[in-house]
């Protein structure tokens, strides 16, 4: 018998629910667990497996606009609600939610920012805001972003992120697709440069406008990029859709796209872009970016 016996402890049982929320997230592809405040520092980029979550119009500015340098346009316009629509919930009351759940006014921002010393015009889309879904503000302030570097000789930058044309609005949401290409034939009369950046996901007539419209284009790894759903194609085709359907790889590999470029090193790639094709400035500085391309 020994002379002293086992401590005794009082047994814990520590349910999920007793758990912080958010405190920590799921890799989908390896199912890593990470600390979401080590995902947040890393933009949303799982460190091994690569797998980019969604991140915001607020931070994918910070990402990309050297510190300082933003200047926002076009800010306080709001979606009004011409065709007084009604449903699970009236369109008004629709946005007064997501302004509040987003802190903004719309689904895009847009403005003037250096990217590695050159003024760009850029219009990040956020899909937190009802799918990122384009409406006549949406199309409005991106059309105005597009205006701004035509008329102030600026490369143009947008970060697609959306489901497609807001039905909320009809055939006026619609309108804005033959709108923003309007622009953007503009911009291109005038030479300047325009990159458009497919996040997951880009859909319906965003990706059927603006989005696939730059002089070159380019997406994040694993980005869902098409036009109507896999599901719609396939019920309206009877036929089973190829293995890594409308993602960015197989959009690569098909010709859709330009390259596919990891977020972390999307700045760079921007800036070496733009350096090559912007008249008037001076080479950028080697790049380590790492791009898949096509070929």
């Amino acid at each position: 018998m020994s002379i002293f016996g086992k401590p005794q402890y009082t047994k814990v049982i520590l349910k999920k629910k007793d758990l912080p929320k958010n405190l920590y997230t799921r890799c989908p592809i390896s199912g890593e667990i990470i600390f979401t405040k080590e995902l947040e520092k890393n933009y949303w980029v799982v460190p091994k497996s690569g797998y980019h979550f969604p991140i915001s119009a607020n931070r994918r500015i910070e990402l990309l606009i050297d510190k300082d340098t933003w200047k926002p346009y076009d800010d306080k316009l709001t979606s009004a609600d011409p065709l007084k629509f009604k449903g699970i919930s009236a369109y008004a009351d629709k946005i007064k939610e997501y302004q509040t759940r987003t802190g903004m006014n719309d689904a895009v921002i847009a403005g003037l920012g250096e990217l590695e010393g050159v003024t760009v015009s850029m219009a990040v889309m956020d899909f937190r805001f009802l799918g990122g879904s384009m409406g006549s503000v949406v199309g409005e302030v991106i059309t105005r972003a597009i205006e701004r570097a035509v008329d102030k000789e600026l490369p143009m930058i947008i970060v697609c992120n959306s489901g497609g044309a807001r039905m909320y609005e009809g055939i006026l949401s619609l309108m804005q697709m033959a709108k923003t290409s309007a622009a953007l034939a503009r911009l291109a009369e005038k030479k300047l440069p325009y990159v458009a950046v497919l996040t997951d996901p880009t859909t319906a007539g965003v990706s059927a406008s603006f989005a696939t419209l730059g002089d070159v284009i380019i997406a994040e790894p694993g980005a869902m990029v098409g036009f109507a759903g896999p599901r719609v194609i396939r019920e309206t085709t009877n036929e089973e859709l190829p293995e890594g359907f409308q993602t960015a790889e197989f959009l690569l590999d098909h010709g859709l796209i330009d390259a596919i470029v990891h977020r972390l090193e999307m700045k760079a790639w921007l800036s070496q872009f733009i350096h090559a094709t912007f008249k008037g400035k001076a080479p950028a500085a080697e790049s380590t970016a790492k791009v898949e391309t096509a070929g």
